[in-house]
C-alpha cells in the first residue's frame, strides 16, 4: 500500500456499545479509502471492544495496550501513523460522511495551518441534538495575547473527534505527559494552536455522544470522586503545558493567557471540594465569567456582581453547595430563563433539535 495521506487514530476504552459505529463512520467516508489508514488503540478494555474491532481487521489496524489513559493511548498510536495528517476520533463518537474530505481540502488549501477543527453535534442520552458552530474568528494562532484570547474560547471545536493535525507538528510537540489521563487532546490542540495556525470550519462534522461513561464530560450530578479526578487532570494539564510552552520560548504573559481558563477551572473544582478563602471564590468565578461571557449585558454583570458579593462572606464549599442547589431547582431555572437568562456566547451559533 502506498503511503496514506490521512491516518485516522481512534482511541477507545470499554466502548463495546459504541466502537462499531465509530469505525463504520470512518469506513463510510466519501474520502478515497486508498488515501487513508485506520488505527485503533485499545487502552486495555475489559469488555468486548477488541473483539468488535477485529471484525474490521481487513480495514483497521488494532493496537492493544495495558490501561493507562488517553495520553498513553496517543503515545502508542501517533508514532505508528504513516499519514501526512492525523485525524483523531474517540471510540464513542462518530463522523459525518464528508468529514475527511472537508478537513483535507482545508489543509491542502492552507499550507500554514497546522490544526483544523470544526463544528460539533452533541447527542444527548435522549437522542436530542445540539449543533454548535463557530460564527467568527475561524482562523487564528495563539502566539499573541489576542490570538490566545480567541483560542481559549474555541477549544470546544478542537477536541478529540474534531481535531486533525499535521504529523510533522505532532512530532514537534512530542509525547503527551501520561499524567494527563483523560484530557490529552487539550495538551495537543493547545500546543498545536500556539506553534501553528488553527482553522475552524463552519460545518458540524462530528457527533459527540453524551453517556454515563463519559470520562471528562460530567453529564449530570458528578460525584466527588469524578470531580477530584477532573481537578487533578486539569492541574496536571496546566503544569505540563506551562513547562512545554516555556521550553518553546513562549513568554510568561502569553502562557498565562493561554492557560488562564484551564487554571481557573481547576481552582474552581478545588474550592468546591476542599474549600479555601472566600476571596479565592470571587477571583476564580469572576475570571471564568470574564472569559466565557465577555459581551454580557450590564444587567447580567450586575447580577453576577451581587452573587459574588455573597461569595465574599461565604466559605467556598458552602457557596458551591448553595449554587448547585439553585441550579437543580426547577422554579429558579424557569425564573432565570424568563427574567435573566444566561448570556449567549455571541461567537457560537447554537441550534437544538429534539430526538
Amino acid at each position: 500500500m502506498a503511503k496514506p495521506l490521512v491516518s485516522v487514530l481512534i482511541d477507545t476504552y470499554n466502548h463495546e456499545r459504541f466502537i462499531e459505529k465509530a469505525i463504520v463512520s470512518v469506513l463510510e467516508q466519501d474520502f478515497p479509502a486508498a488515501q487513508r489508514e485506520i488505527l485503533v488503540v485499545d487502552d486495555g478494555s475489559t469488555d468486548s471492544t477488541p473483539e468488535i474491532v477485529r471484525r474490521f481487521e481487513l480495514h483497521v489496524r488494532l493496537l492493544r495496550k495495558t490501561n493507562g489513559g488517553q495520553a498513553s493511548a496517543f503515545n502508542v498510536g501517533i508514532p505508528e501513523c504513516k499519514g501526512e495528517i492525523v485525524a483523531f476520533l474517540d471510540g464513542d463518537d462518530w463522523w459525518a460522511k464528508d468529514k475527511l474530505t472537508k478537513v483535507v481540502e482545508a489543509m491542502s488549501a492552507n499550507p500554514t495551518v497546522g490544526i483544523v477543527g470544526h463544528g460539533i453535534i452533541i447527542v444527548g442520552r435522549d437522542q436530542s441534538e445540539q449543533v454548535d458552530v463557530l460564527r467568527e474568528g475561524l482562523r487564528f494562532q495563539a502566539n499573541t495575547v489576542e490570538g490566545a484570547k480567541l483560542f481559549r474560547r474555541r477549544g470546544a471545536f478542537l477536541g478529540t473527534s474534531r481535531m486533525t493535525i499535521r504529523t510533522e507538528l505532532l512530532r514537534r510537540i512530542g509525547a503527551v505527559p501520561e499524567s494527563i489521563a483523560i484530557q490529552a487532546d487539550e495538551y495537543l490542540y493547545t500546543l498545536a494552536s500556539v506553534l501553528a495556525e488553527a482553522l475552524i470550519l463552519v460545518e458540524a462534522l462530528t457527533y459527540y455522544r453524551l453517556h454515563d461513561a463519559n470520562s471528562f464530560q460530567l453529564v449530570e450530578g458528578p460525584s466527588s470522586q469524578q470531580l477530584l479526578c477532573k481537578q487533578r487532570v486539569l492541574s496536571a494539564l496546566v503544569k505540563s503545558l506551562t513547562q512545554r510552552l516555556e521550553e518553546f520560548g513562549v513568554e510568561a504573559d502569553l502562557r498565562h493567557t493561554v492557560l488562564e481558563f484551564t487554571q481557573a477551572s481547576a481552582n474552581q473544582i478545588r474550592l468546591w471540594l476542599d474549600g479555601g478563602w472566600p476571596w479565592e471564590t470571587v477571583t476564580t468565578e469572576w475570571r471564568l465569567y470574564r472569559i466565557v461571557h465577555p459581551d454580557a449585558r450590564l444587567s447580567h454583570r450586575v447580577f453576577k456582581s451581587l452573587v459574588l458579593m455573597g461569595a465574599m462572606i461565604t466559605p467556598p464549599k458552602v457557596f458551591y453547595r448553595i449554587q448547585r442547589a439553585f441550579t437543580q431547582n426547577g422554579l429558579y431555572q424557569r425564573a432565570r430563563k424568563r427574567w435573566l437568562p444566561v448570556p449567549e456566547m455571541q461567537h457560537i451559533h447554537r441550534e437544538r433539535r429534539t430526538g
